[in-house]
């Protein structure tokens, strides 16, 4: 696309994919949208891409992964440009998460960016522009409370909230299973032409990507409860009777996932977890 470059950082993994993409908006005034990992040939990677004469106005971080925003400062320091984010990465975590927070519950080994702080936050809805592009940020909270995606016109960079090759990681207490469906709903309100995400190709029908995201979800809470109908257990008991069909290296993503989505069913009260809810509680239907 005019004005659109992009540069994919040197960080593949099973939860990246081919490794994190970072965008370039603009020819005269760009702005950078997920600086990506603390790599120095990633650095210059994005420094020789931009165009001749060109300055940067804004490096914009979808959210506080390090596979996101973890070079945004040494790439602020190189082009004397602003970091821009809905917050830290405890920013926007939603009520139903705070007492797992208080509870001692952490990630499971996502990459939290802790250290991370913007110059600038942007609220849900706020424009930023400079010659010859303006990109509109959406508060899209679930695979993180701060999370962003970022409309340009009816193009839209969703970072981790929608990707073509795999299903977003939701991870409690920083993911929140009931606010990434609210997500995926909203942005499935708006005709998009296409979506760059932060990990894997271009998706080129929005529409039917988001639906398809929106029906594994359900799909997946309803093998749960399915599975909670015939015994109760542990999230890893639950896991195996759900998700065997994902290669054994997934698994504990998996498990995240079936604990994100036992949170959010005690929320709605549909199960329980006893003595709490944990990775560890035994979980029943009511």
């Amino acid at each position: 696309m005019p004005g659109l470059q992009r540069v994919l950082a040197p960080n593949p993994s099973p939860m990246t994919g081919p490794g994190t993409w970072t965008y370039l908006i603009g020819w005269q005034e760009v702005a950078i949208i997920d600086p990506g990992p603390d790599d120095p040939a990633h650095l210059q990677a994005i420094l020789r891409a931009l165009p001749p004469g060109a300055s940067v106005t804004a490096i914009i971080v979808t959210h506080a992964h390090l596979d996101h925003s973890a070079l945004a400062a040494r790439l602020s320091d190189h082009v004397s440009a602003p970091v821009l984010a809905f917050g830290s990465a405890s920013d926007g975590r939603s009520s139903a998460m705070q007492w797992p927070v208080k509870a001692g519950m952490t990630g499971g080994g996502e990459g939290i960016d802790l250290a991370f702080r913007p110059d600038r936050r942007l609220s849900d809805g706020e424009v930023i522009a400079a010659t010859g592009w303006s990109l509109r940020a959406l508060h899209t909270p679930g695979h993180m409370g701060g999370h962003l995606c970022l409309a340009w016109e009816d193009t839209l960079f969703s970072g981790d909230h929608v990707m073509a090759w795999a299903p977003s990681l939701v991870s409690p207490p920083d993911g929140d299973m009931g606010a990434y469906m609210a997500s995926l709903n909203r942005l499935a309100e708006t005709e998009w032409r296409q979506i760059f995400p932060a990990h894997g190709p271009r998706i080129d029908a929005p529409a039917a990507r988001l639906a398809e995201l929106i029906a594994h979800r359900k799909g997946r809470e309803a093998q749960i409860l399915t599975a909670l109908d015939s015994d109760a257990g542990d999230v890893a008991a639950i896991t195996a009777r759900v998700y065997h069909d994902i290669p054994p290296a997934m698994l504990p993503a998996a498990q995240r996932n079936a604990l994100a989505h036992l949170i959010d069913l005690a929320e709605r009260n549909i199960v329980t977890a006893t003595p709490h809810p944990s990775l560890t509680a035994r979980w029943t239907r009511k």
